[in-house]
């Protein structure tokens, strides 16, 4: 399966990973899921980190390059088609980063589930 994690699942699982349900913490443990990582969601945590809301050990880059790397995930980039589709979601999520997360994961490149904390599947 392919995972698209969202930043906060994303965050959880480094450092609170109480946080996270019995059901996201399988899937994350499962070694034959694709975890993928949006630039979206890197683009996300740039803001936190400038605005002073997120803290980091390290520069930005080494820290998301590397965590990345530890846990074996891919990234996803936002293409054009993503940015279009998020005009035909319905207002479910009114925060940008959680609509082009939305689009991504309902794109052909997407992903099965979309690793939100509540655990929602996502359907076309």
């Amino acid at each position: 399966m392919r995972v698209l994690l969202d930043t906060h699942v994303f965050l959880w699982w480094l450092y609170e990973s109480s946080r996270l349900s019995a059901r996201v913490c399988e899937v994350l443990a499962d070694g034959s899921n694709t975890l993928l990582f949006s630039s979206a969601s890197v683009w996300a945590l740039i803001i936190k980190i400038q605005s002073g809301k997120l803290r980091i050990p390290e520069e930005p880059e080494a820290f998301i390059v590397g965590r990345l790397a530890l846990h074996s995930m891919d990234s996803l980039c936002v293409k054009l088609e993503h940015a279009v589709r998020v005009y035909t979601l319905p207002a479910h999520h009114k925060d940008p980063f959680d609509r082009i997360l939305v689009a991504q994961a309902l794109s052909k490149e997407g992903t099965d589930h979309y690793g939100r904390p509540a655990d929602c599947p996502v359907s076309g």
